[in-house]
C-alpha cells in the first residue's frame, strides 16, 4: 500500500467517526437601536443576550442570537447596515426598528418603505429567510395623528407580508420607570428581561418548527 493510499484511508476513517448528527449551526439577527443594544447596560444583560441563554435553556444550543443593535439607528439606518449584517448565513431576522424614527418625527409612510426595503433586501439575500416585525409605539404627546398613523405601519407590513408580529416591543416596559433607566427612554436590566419574553413569545414556536 502506497503512502498517499495510506494517507486517504486513516482520512476516510476519521471523517467516519466524527458524530454524524451534529446540528448545524443557525443564526437569529436582531436588527435594532438601542433598545436592542442594551444602551446604558453590558452587552450580556440586553435582550439578545438573553434570548441566547433563553435558547441553551430550551436545548437549542446549536442557535446563535446576534445583537445587530447600533444606538440612534433609523429604519433607513437599518436598511443601510444590512447587506453588512447579512454577510453569513441568517435564518431568522427580527426587524426591531422604528423607535428613532418616531422620535425624530420621520413620515409613516417613509418608515413603511424602509421596513418593506429591509423585508427586501432579507429576502433576496436568503430566501428561506423567515422575518419577525417588532411594532413600536410613541407617547400621546407627539400628537394624536401622528401617533395613530405611526403605531399602524408595523401591523400593517406584517400584514401585506404575511410576517408575524410583536405588536409592541416595550410592552409592559414604555413608561414603567422601575423598568426604565433615569432617562425614563431605556430599560434597565429587569426590563430587557420583559423585552426577551415579550420576543421570544413569538420566536419560540417559529425555532420549534
Amino acid at each position: 500500500m502506497n503512502f498517499l493510499k495510506s494517507v486517504f484511508l486513516v482520512s476516510f476513517f476519521c471523517l467516519a467517526a466524527l458524530p454524524s448528527g451534529r446540528a448545524e449551526e443557525r443564526r437569529i439577527l436582531i436588527l435594532g437601536d438601542s433598545l436592542t443594544k442594551g444602551e446604558g447596560l453590558m452587552t450580556e444583560q440586553a435582550f439578545p443576550a438573553l434570548l441566547g441563554k433563553k435558547m441553551t435553556e430550551s436545548g437549542n444550543q446549536n442557535w446563535t442570537v446576534l445583537n445587530g443593535g447600533v444606538s440612534g439607528d433609523t429604519t433607513a439606518g437599518g436598511l443601510r447596515r444590512l447587506t453588512w449584517l447579512l454577510g453569513k448565513k441568517v435564518d431568522i431576522l427580527v426587524v426591531a426598528l422604528g423607535a428613532n424614527d418616531g422620535l425624530r418625527g420621520v413620515a409613516p409612510a417613509e418608515t413603511d418603505r424602509n421596513l418593506q426595503a429591509i423585508i427586501d433586501k432579507a429576502k433576496a439575500k436568503y430566501p428561506d429567510i423567515r422575518i419577525i416585525i417588532a411594532g413600536m409605539q410613541m407617547p400621546d404627546n407627539f400628537g394624536k395623528e401622528y401617533v395613530k398613523k405611526f403605531r399602524e405601519v408595523f401591523p400593517e407590513v406584517a400584514k401585506r407580508n404575511n410576517l408575524p408580529l410583536i405588536p409592541f416591543l416595550l410592552e409592559g416596559v414604555g413608561g414603567v420607570p422601575e423598568l426604565n433607566l433615569p432617562d425614563l427612554i431605556h430599560p434597565n436590566q429587569k426590563g430587557q428581561e420583559v423585552i426577551a419574553e415579550t420576543v421570544w413569545n413569538t420566536l419560540q414556536p417559529m425555532i420549534n418548527n
